[in-house]
């Protein structure tokens, strides 16, 4: 069984839709924990009347501080973090049960296959719209076509919905508060993945999940997510994604003579980007050393 965390902000139909699909849809009997932002358009009365396990802030405190407080909760060893504007198809535990025996090691990071109505070309989205909000979400269409797309497992990274060992995510400290409110924070992740040896990183093609898309992070300010990225790493995130990731067979890779501490390499282009960024903005970034999780942010309710 798996531990599945959800970061919710006033999102009380969409989050209703996606534990629902959890419950309806899973061969095992999962652990779900909810982190309930603000929650003042019911959500909080819903996961309390449902006798789902929650923890709340009176204000938004960000995915990073949300999703790290419900990891170190999880009850499982293997926690799956999905967003609350998604909705999980049947199978979709199975199959990540299949990838994690594949594997010998804890050290792995593997994600569902994201179905949209629109990718931005993205290669690894499937594009089939299923409804644009849980009031015209097509229910049956999307229970007899998400498998349209015979597509099967591919190497690399994405996003949410996302499954890792829970040890690894407490050693290598889980989202890194300065990408609050978490706008590249899944980069970063993966990067610290990848530099303690994680050769493991998978999108597993049977795992499927319906997104709604922006649902709340249309509603923030953005981090500037991809600069923080850079100026951390020395890389950029698309080297990282293009350069990188695709080449993880090889489980040696990085650690060579030069390189025994596996550590990442700055490229021509991160090293341009950085005294750009430097020369434009200054070091460190602005934001970075200012950016404060606790004042006026309320206390956290630790729920049940």
């Amino acid at each position: 069984m798996f531990s599945v965390v959800i970061p919710s902000w006033n999102n009380l139909a969409f989050l209703k839709l996606c534990v629902e699909s959890i419950q309806k849809h899973s061969q095992f009997e999962h652990e779900i924990i909810v982190h309930l932002n603000d929650g003042s358009d019911g959500s909080l009365e819903w996961v309390k009347a449902q006798g789902i396990r929650y923890t709340h802030t009176e204000k938004n405190v960000g995915v990073c501080l949300s999703v790290n407080h419900l990891m170190a909760k999880a009850k499982h060893d293997w926690v799956l973090f999905m967003n609350d504007d998604m909705v999980a198809a049947p199978g979709w535990d199975v199959a990540f049960v299949d990838a994690i025996k594949s594997v010998d090691t804890e050290l792995a990071m593997f994600f569902g296959t994201l179905i949209q109505p629109e990718t931005n070309d993205h290669p690894n989205i499937i594009k089939q719209d299923f409804g644009r909000s849980p009031e015209t979400f097509d229910e049956s269409g999307f229970l007899q076509g998400y498998m349209q797309d015979k597509r099967g497992d591919l190497e690399g990274g994405s996003l949410q919905p996302t499954m890792v060992h829970k040890k690894w995510w407490a050693l290598l400290g889980g989202y890194s508060l300065e990408f609050s409110p978490g706008m590249s924070s899944d980069d970063d992740l993966m990067m610290k993945f990848w530099v303690a040896g994680c050769r493991n990183f998978r999108i597993v093609g049977a795992s499927r999940f319906y997104h709604f898309g922006m649902a709340s992070t249309g509603r923030i300010t953005h981090n500037q997510g991809g600069r923080m990225f850079v100026m951390k790493w020395g890389i950029t995130h698309l080297e990282f994604y293009r350069k990188v990731l695709p080449t993880l067979r090889d489980a040696n890779k990085g650690n060579t003579p030069d390189n025994p501490y596996n550590c990442m390499k700055p490229t021509l282009l991160g090293r341009l980007r950085r005294l750009g960024y430097t020369l434009r903005y200054g070091y460190p970034l602005e934001g970075i050393a200012a950016w404060d999780p606790i004042p006026g942010r309320g206390k956290w309710d630790e729920g049940n």
